[in-house]
C-alpha cells in the first residue's frame, strides 16, 4: 500500500519529519508493526536490532610487567527499548558497521585496564573472572551509545616468546606428565594383568575344552565299541537262541522217538510177553484141569452114582418121620425148613458115604433147616 511501511522483526523503523519522538527525540521509533508514512513529508530509515560481533586482539601488560596478547569475541546488539534505539540511531544510523569498530575499541581499553591489575597466574587460571570484570566496567559506557553486550569470550592468552606461561605450567606439566606416566604405568600393568588373566582364562578354557572333548571322545569311543560289539553279541545271542531251539527240538524229537520206540517195540513186546504169560497160565491151568480131570475121573462117576441115589436116601430119611407128631410153629416157612433139613440129612449121609468110599472132595450141598419141634 502506498505510504504504508513495516519494519522487519529485527529492525527498528525511524521516522523523521513532522512531530518529534518521545523524550524530545528527533525521530519517531516504530518496532513490531507498520506505520503509514506520508511521502515527501516524512523520511524513513531502518536500524538493525540483530546480533552483532566484534573481535578484539590486544596486547596488554600485566601487573608483573609481562606483555600478553589477549584475543576476545564480544557479542552485542542495540537495546530493544526506545532510549537505546534513539541513542544508537543518533550515533550509527548512517554507518552501522561502526558499532563493531567502536565496541572493539571500548573493550580493548577495558581489557588493558583490568589485565594491568592482574597477574599472569590470575589471568590464565581465572578467565571467567576477567571476562566478568570487563563486562561490568563496560556496561555503563555501552549503554550510553545504545548497545548491550550479551557475552564476552576470552579466546586465547599468549605471552609470545617470553615463555612465562610455559614456565608457569612446567610444574603442572611435570605433574601431569608424572600422573600421565603413572597412569600409563598403571594402565600398562592393568593391561598386562588383563592379558595374563586373559591368557589364564584362555588356557583354562582350552583345558576345559580339551577335557570336554576327551569326555566326548570317550563317550563316542564307548558308543562305537558298544555298537561294534552289538553285532557279534546279537549274532551270538541269536546263535544261542538257535542252539536252544535246536536242543529243545532234539529233546522233543528224542521224546517222540522214545514214544515211537515204546509204541513200536516195548508195547508190542509187553503185549507179546503178556500174551505168552496168559497162554502159559492158560496152558498150565488146562494141564492142571486135565490132570485133575484125569485124577478125578473115577470120583466123578462115583459122585454121579451117589447123586442118583440121593432122592432115595432122602426118601428113606423122610420115612423115619412117618407117624411122628410134628408141630410146625412158623407155618409154611416151618414146613420148608423141615424139608430142607431132610435134604440136608441126605446130603450129610451122601458126604459120609463119599468120605468112606475114597475121601474125595465134593461140592457141599447147603440147606437151611427150619425150626421144628418134635414131641
Amino acid at each position: 500500500m502506498f505510504g504504508y511501511r513495516v519494519p522487519s522483526p529485527d529492525e527498528a523503523m525511524l521516522i523523521s519529519g513532522g512531530r518529534r519522538g518521545l523524550g524530545g527525540a528527533p525521530f519517531r521509533v516504530v518496532t513490531g508493526h507498520g506505520k503509514f508514512v506520508l511521502p515527501f513529508f516524512r523520511k524513513v530509515r531502518f536500524l538493525t536490532l540483530a546480533m552483532c560481533e566484534s573481535e578484539v586482539a590486544e596486547t596488554c601488560v600485566t601487573r608483573q610487567g609481562i606483555a600478553l596478547t589477549v584475543r576476545a569475541v564480544i557479542a552485542f546488539k542495540v537495546g530493544n527499548d526506545n532510549e537505546s534505539i534513539v541513542n544508537a540511531g543518533q550515533r550509527f544510523l548512517s554507518d552501522q558497521d561502526q558499532m563493531s569498530v567502536l565496541t572493539g575499541r571500548i573493550f580493548a581499553g577495558h581489557l588493558r585496564s583490568i589485565i594491568g591489575s592482574m597477574t599472569v597466574e590470575e589471568i590464565v587460571t581465572e578467565r571467567q573472572k576477567l571476562a566478568t570484570e570487563v563486562l561490568d566496567t563496560s556496561k555503563a559506557e555501552m549503554a550510553k551509545i545504545g548497545l548491550i553486550v550479551d557475552s564476552l569470550q576470552i579466546q586465547s592468552i599468549d605471552d609470545g616468546d617470553a615463555g612465562y606461561i610455559d614456565a608457569m605450567s612446567a610444574p603442572h606439566k611435570a605433574a601431569i606428565q608424572r600422573q600421565a606416566q603413572i597412569a600409563q604405568a598403571r594402565a600398562s600393568q592393568e593391561a598386562a594383568e588383563a592379558q595374563q588373566e586373559a591368557a589364564r582364562n584362555q588356557a583354562e578354557y582350552q583345558r576345559q575344552t580339551a577335557v570336554v572333548q576327551a569326555q566326548y571322545q570317550a563317550e563316542v569311543d564307548q558308543a562305537q565299541a558298544r555298537a561294534a560289539q552289538a553285532g557279534p553279541l546279537a549274532q551270538a545271542h541269536a546263535q544261542q537262541e538257535v542252539l536252544l531251539a535246536q536242543t529243545e527240538l532234539a529233546q522233543r524229537a528224542a521224546e517222540l522217538r522214545q514214544q515211537q520206540l515204546v509204541a513200536e517195540i516195548v508195547k508190542p513186546a509187553e503185549a507179546e510177553a503178556e500174551r505168552i504169560r496168559v497162554l502159559a497160565l492158560a496152558e498150565a491151568e488146562r494141564m492142571k484141569i486135565q490132570a485133575e480131570a484125569a485124577a478125578s475121573h473115577d470120583r466123578v462117576a462115583l459122585d454121579r452114582m451117589l447123586i442118583d441115589q440121593l432122592p432115595q436116601i432122602v426118601k428113606e430119611a423122610a420115612g423115619g418121620l412117618q407117624g411122628a407128631n410134628v408141630n410146625v410153629l412158623n407155618g409154611a416157612d416151618g414146613l420148608g425148613e423141615i424139608a430142607a433139613g431132610l435134604v440136608g440129612q441126605g446130603l450129610t449121609i451122601l458126604d459120609s458115604v463119599r468120605k468112606n468110599l475114597g475121601g474125595s472132595q465134593g461140592k457141599d450141598l447147603e440147606a437151611k433147616s427150619g425150626r421144628v419141634e418134635i414131641e
